[in-house]
């Protein structure tokens, strides 16, 4: 029996599944490096061009292109690290929804930043572009590192 999630307007998703869903948010994926910050209040934004993943329901890869803004607080993500990261993502079956959170959620925790946004601008598929955005911002009580 193949499993129906409900979309809008009562239509109804078929054969998309709680396995597609999460396939990729636990997946290892390479280590983020980080160095010492030496400068305050600057912010670094990172393009990468050539991203590509899996769709964990067809099968086909999936193109576009990410985008990291941060402003760092004591810890800067190494390129180099960020770089083996993102190539990781080619053979793993993910949602591009989830690959944006997922990149977000890996950043912060490496570098606790004190504010980042991912964002996903994916290539046309089916007719449609899609852009992902995600963000973080430190909670403004807490006024220390994570």
């Amino acid at each position: 029996m193949r499993a129906r999630v409900t979309g809008g307007r009562g239509k109804k998703a078929t054969g998309y599944t709680e396995e597609h869903a999460a396939s990729g948010l636990d997946a290892p994926l390479p280590p983020l490096a980080t160095w010492p910050n030496q400068f305050a209040d600057y912010e670094i934004t990172i393009t990468i061009p050539e991203y590509t993943s899996i769709c964990p329901k067809t099968g086909l890869p999936d193109f576009g292109a990410i985008t990291v803004r941060y402003v760092p607080d004591r810890l800067c993500v190494e390129l180099k690290s960020l770089k083996y990261y993102i190539q990781a993502y080619r053979n793993l079956g993910i949602f591009y929804e989830n690959a944006v959170n997922r990149i977000l959620k890996d950043l912060v925790r490496a570098c606790r930043p004190v504010w980042a946004t991912v964002t996903g601008e994916f290539n046309v598929r089916g007719g449609m572009k899609s852009r992902i955005e995600a963000a973080y911002r430190r909670p403004a009580s807490s006024g220390k590192p994570l």
